[in-house]
């Protein structure tokens, strides 16, 4: 019989559940400025040399060639090294040059999101932002899965494994995809020192394996014409292979991936040690370096495994259910070496995918404190992180399931990930370059935004699934954040709050009497208008005619902006004092600058309103997207938020 659980136990448990998910945020407090959000959240860590970081962008780019060359065979067949080729093209002389420039354009990690969202004010840079952060979360998501899916199928395929596992590729691929989650519900940190074990060793036994194959190739001369006669057995023209290529070199877009993650890591290279932390040279240098470094890596890789894997295995095995479905160039470590080199070069493998998977994983808890909050668009618990590891695991399992943990499948979802962030990459050094009348580098930089577009667009058509994945991640995205946006509408939205020295001494005139605030909103800004003012908001309020009034004037200035530094300057017109200041919301930075005034003088400030004529719905809109509305309300509204004792919160008054 079971014991029944008293209410104090059961709260009990349920306050130590929520303490430990609420537990271990990204920040103690998270900076929600634009201009503070230019220091990297990586900004007191250990920095590194940039080989070494390479390697940790590496598990994620490198860990590729576990699943690309069976893709690239599956997808261009014979032609999958003309196709390969074209693909190191656009890696070196596209990709590199693009990432070089966004490097040096964001050297604190925030890659070409933050670009775009510099180069296009107001509403558009945040929605662009937004829908991009859909394409992202599709790119680190698919990764987890897309990486826990071939993982499955190199342990599956290994001969040293019992036949059991054959039919349980979903229920481990799950199962891979929890224990990744599970590292980080208990904590994980990036482990440089790991990830440069992982890539060196996984690099050398891919070194052996193609090589032994390059070997197969020269000293098997019928494999080169088995070859030859495959891809002309149809097309007899040159040219004509070169361009069936082209249509089909984006089906291989997996090969680009890596780019995005080099720049995000930006802050853990190691720069020079007299380097501004505004202009980072050195680490701006060294990034380029790692980049440049990876890209020649990686296509040599990509080339060399394409021309052993497309000569040397028979088509049949890449196809579903054949030994080199998903998993090319280890069917190959076994046929060439045997089961004991071919089960650790699966090991390798399976390591360098799970690493990025948690590569992935890291990616994406790094999404949310870096954009979101500064929008106001993520709830408070967002801002920890194992929440947001249930969240990603939870989609992680649904893609998975929805995709039954085929490799191939996933493939396409993946490419528009990535495809798409270097589009928008692309455009962004464009824009740039634009704005700086460089116009060698927009031409040339436009050309290869047109490419990665026409790869995008190609992708889409060939495998929609890509697109309907990204599209739910973006309504799920823009829907959350703008409820989010409403939700936290009347939350104090200000850093601090900073006076003038003129400013300083408006408020303390008169340290004997209460500071009275009239809103306004100037028109002329002559000593009439205030005189008038002054003069009508006195007998709507039966004001003493000795007691001081100070103006307060807000302007607003982006009001897709949610919080910042409050700026206030004092000015005099005639008799009359003037504070003036700018925010991102007119009633939120009045409420604000109140409550600052109670705090330096030690008395409640008492704010004079008119009444607001019109529809409420209307004026709820304006506040939502113009930081204006319904000014009276909404300040007594925020400061009822913020100040939860009445007799603490300063006094609004409205007539009129």
């Amino acid at each position: 019989m079971a014991l029944p659980v008293s209410s104090s136990t059961e709260s009990e448990l349920v306050q130590r559940l929520k303490h430990w998910l609420l537990e271990g945020t990204h920040r103690q407090k998270p900076e929600i400025n634009s201009e503070s959000n230019k220091e990297p959240p990586h900004k007191h860590q250990e920095k590194h040399p940039w080989w070494q970081v390479m390697c940790l962008t590496g598990v994620d780019y490198f860990s590729t060639l576990g699943y690309q060359p069976g893709i690239a065979a599956l997808a261009a067949g014979a032609l999958s090294p003309i196709a390969t080729l074209i693909l190191l093209f656009l890696t070196l002389f596209g990709a590199l040059p693009i990432y070089r420039k966004v490097a040096t354009a964001s050297p604190h990690g925030e890659g070409s999101l933050a670009m775009l969202e510099h180069l296009l004010p107001w509403w558009q840079g945040k929605l662009l932002v937004l829908c991009l952060l859909g394409f992202v979360a599709t790119d680190f998501i698919i990764t987890i899965t897309l990486s826990a899916a071939d993982a499955t199928a190199h342990i599956i395929e290994n001969p040293l494994v019992p036949t059991f596992f054959h039919g349980q590729v979903v229920p481990i691929s799950l199962i891979l995809v929890a224990l990744l989650g599970a590292v980080f519900l208990k904590g994980f940190r990036e482990a440089i020192g790991i990830a440069v074990i992982l890539v060196a060793v996984y690099l050398f036994l891919n070194l052996i394996v193609v090589g032994v194959g390059l070997e197969q190739i020269f000293t098997h001369p019928e494999a080169i014409a088995s070859w030859e006669k495959a891809i002309f057995i149809n097309h007899q023209s040159p040219l004509m292979l070169l361009g069936i290529s082209v249509l089909v070199f984006p089906k291989l877009a997996l090969g680009l991936s890596g780019f995005e993650t080099g720049v995000a890591v930006m802050p853990l290279v190691k720069g020079y040690s007299e380097d501004p932390d505004s202009v980072p040279s050195g680490r701006i240098k060294n990034t380029h370096k790692m980049l440049t470094s990876a890209a020649w890596i990686m296509s040599f890789f990509l080339l060399t495994s394409s021309i052993v894997t497309t000569f040397l295995i028979p088509v049949a095995e890449f196809q579903a259910g054949g030994k080199a479905n998903g998993r090319a160039l280890a069917f190959l470590a076994h046929q060439f070496f045997g089961d004991i080199f071919g089960t650790v070069y699966d090991l390798s493998t399976i390591s360098i995918l799970w690493f990025a998977g948690a590569s992935a994983m890291a990616g994406l808890l790094n999404i949310v404190p870096r954009y979101l909050p500064r929008y106001g668009m993520a709830p408070n618990w967002t801002l920890a992180v194992r929440p947001l590891v249930l969240v990603y695991t939870a989609i992680a399992f649904i893609v998975t399931l929805i995709f039954q943990a085929n490799v191939e499948a996933q493939g396409g979802a993946y490419a528009t990930g990535v495809l798409v962030l270097m589009s928008s990459a692309a455009f962004a050094v464009t824009l740039a370059s634009h704005k700086l009348h460089k116009r060698k580098e927009v031409v040339t930089f436009g050309i290869i935004t047109l490419v990665f577009i026409y790869t995008t667009i190609t992708n889409i058509i060939e495998r929609p699934e890509g697109i309907k994945i990204a599209a739910t991640f973006i309504a799920g995205i823009v829907i959350t954040s703008l409820v989010s946006r409403v939700w936290r509408s009347t939350e104090l939205r200000a850093n601090t709050v900073e006076f003038d020295q003129q400013a300083q001494s408006f408020i303390d005139t008169n340290p004997d009497r209460t500071v009275r605030i009239i809103a306004h909103r100037p028109n002329r800004g002559d000593d009439q208008e205030y005189s008038q003012k002054e003069q009508d908001t006195r007998q709507e309020h039966h004001l003493p005619a000795d007691d001081p009034v100070i103006f307060l004037e807000i302007k607003v200035s982006d009001p897709s902006e949610f919080a910042g530094t409050i700026n206030i300057q004092g000015y005099q017109v005639g008799n009359h004092r003037i504070l003036r200041s700018q925010g991102a919301a007119v009633p939120n930075t009045i409420a604000a600058i109140l409550l600052e005034i109670r705090e330096r003088t030690h008395k409640l400030p008492h704010a004079y309103f008119g009444w607001a004529e019109g529809n409420p719905i209307q004026y709820l809109m304006r506040f939502i997207l113009f930081g204006e509305g319904d000014i009276a309300i909404v300040t007594r509204e925020v400061l009822r938020t913020v100040e939860k004792d009445p007799k603490q919160r300063p006094g609004i008054h409205v007539g009129g």
